[in-house]
């Protein structure tokens, strides 16, 4: 097949550049002809968050990506469906993950419609975790462009609902596929040292961008738990903030965990990311909206699942450090990561 990928890539950093650029790989794999249509402009600055949208990075080798869309200038949706459409391929795939983005690549969608094309979109949200005005207005506008959807967890496939009730667009679950590109696993001490650590200690992981609705707050109050504290359980922030700093640094020195809490709040490029997991004993994401996270995780098997509550995560924490669980969750994600393979979300896609 001819292959056309619609969303972020290089020179954009982040995990939705990252996701297209693996899926792009995935089908070249299986001998098909893949572009990837991204964006000369992503987000305006004054609605970016973060401190770049740019990648340090050099361009990933043997990928062919245009850049050629601009999220907010309708000429530019136009003319990115017309070259679409001119390439004449067979599968056209959108990542959607914010509201903002469907008049862009809704627009696009419809433009490169024509006879043999199949338009399908990988979902990762249709109903955002911070609603704006307009939101269903323009997820709306998104799905009916497509003509066929990927969830890549059944909270979201279910929200497919409220856009089609009637389910004339056929859709699929498939959970979202194991990054396997940011290199071998490090020794812990090793992977301290990277990072400026002591390699003695125990560390709890937060990772990525730091937004209200991840709950980095539940967890720094989970940390304050005097029971984490005289096990020397430390832990350790690792991405930047996409929201107001302050309130953490404030909530951080309120409860008096700064000897215990380390701040990496820059972007962690690509070739970085393996030192912060293997420093880890643990990674700990506690949403309050956690959606469908507790789908690929099961209890006991491969983590803790809990609700959304400091008690609870430092309970669990407790549990992990004293019951001795390492081994046993990590032999659970070996055996549970056999499902979360590319080859699965390009097969969905091409079954869809």
């Amino acid at each position: 097949m001819k292959v056309v990928i619609l969303g972020t890539a290089w020179p954009y950093r982040g995990g939705l550049a990252a996701f297209n650029e693996r899926i792009a790989r995935e089908y070249q794999s299986h001998g098909h002809e893949v572009e990837i249509v991204t964006f000369t402009l992503q987000y305006p600055s004054f609605l970016f968050p973060g401190k770049t949208q740019y990648s340090d990075e050099p361009a990933p080798e043997g990928l062919k990506i245009t850049r050629m869309l601009n999220a907010v200038n309708p000429f530019s949706w136009i003319a990115t469906g017309r070259y679409i459409r001119k390439q004449r391929p067979d599968l056209l795939i959108t990542k959607f993950w914010l509201p903002f983005m469907a008049p862009a690549l809704g627009t696009v969608n419809r433009v490169a419609k024509r006879k043999g094309l199949r338009r399908v979109s990988i979902l990762d949200n249709l109903v955002p975790h911070e609603k704006r005005p307009g939101d269903r207005l323009f997820a709306n506008y998104f799905v009916r462009s497509v003509d066929g959807m990927v969830a890549m967890s059944r909270s979201v496939l279910a929200d497919a609902d409220l856009f089609d009730p009637k389910k004339r667009k056929p859709r699929t679950f498939c959970p979202h596929p194991l990054y396997d590109h940011y290199g071998a696993a490090m020794p812990v001490e090793e992977a301290r040292k990277a990072i400026g650590l002591p390699t003695e200690g125990r560390y709890v992981l937060f990772f990525g961008f730091i937004r209200d609705y991840k709950g980095l707050d539940l967890l720094l109050k989970a940390m304050a738990d005097e029971r984490l504290e005289k096990m020397g359980v430390k832990l350790l922030v690792a991405g930047e903030f996409y929201n107001d700093a302050k309130p953490y640094h404030d909530l951080i020195a309120r409860l008096d965990i700064g000897s215990r809490v380390a701040l990496h709040t820059d972007f962690i490029p690509d070739s970085e990311v393996n030192r912060y997991f293997c420093a880890a004993d643990i990674v700990a994401q506690p949403y309050n909206n956690v959606g469908g996270l507790p789908e690929i995780v099961p209890d006991g098997k491969v983590g803790f699942v809990v609700e959304p509550d400091a008690q609870q995560i430092a309970d669990a924490l407790v549990r992990y450090y004293t019951e001795d669980w390492q081994a046993r969750l990590t032999e659970g994600c070996r055996e549970e990561k056999k499902k979360y393979a590319w080859d699965k979300m390009t097969e969905a896609i091409d079954k869809l």
